[in-house]
């Protein structure tokens, strides 16, 4: 059995969506997208550094998927490994993706 590992970006009341700009997710008129990155620091920087650096494989929901399968494919040079990991995606409608190693 393999290890989930979890790395979130999450506020004190338990906001999830968007933190990487305004445009990423705005269901249900969400309007704070891009709401981490003036927090972000050089502790937070190391430890997404980290996730970067390594090899894993990935368990996506069908938004985040969407998401990073519209960016990601073409952005390797930032994260060297995303393409190759293997991602699954927790779908009931999605049969397939043209993403590499997408299930």
């Amino acid at each position: 059995m393999r290890k989930i590992i979890v790395l979130s970006f999450i506020t004190l009341d338990g906001v999830m969506q968007a933190p990487g700009g305004p445009e990423e997710d705005p269901t249900d008129d969400f309007k704070y997208g891009g709401w981490s990155a003036p927090y972000g620091d050089e502790v937070g920087g190391k430890v997404v550094q980290k996730e970067l650096a390594q090899t894993a494989d990935y368990l996506l929901g069908r938004k985040t998927f969407d998401i990073w399968a519209s960016f990601w494919p073409e952005h390797a040079d930032i994260w060297p490994g995303i393409n190759d990991g293997t991602k699954y995606v927790m779908s009931k409608t999605m049969k397939k993706s043209d993403w590499k190693n997408s299930v």
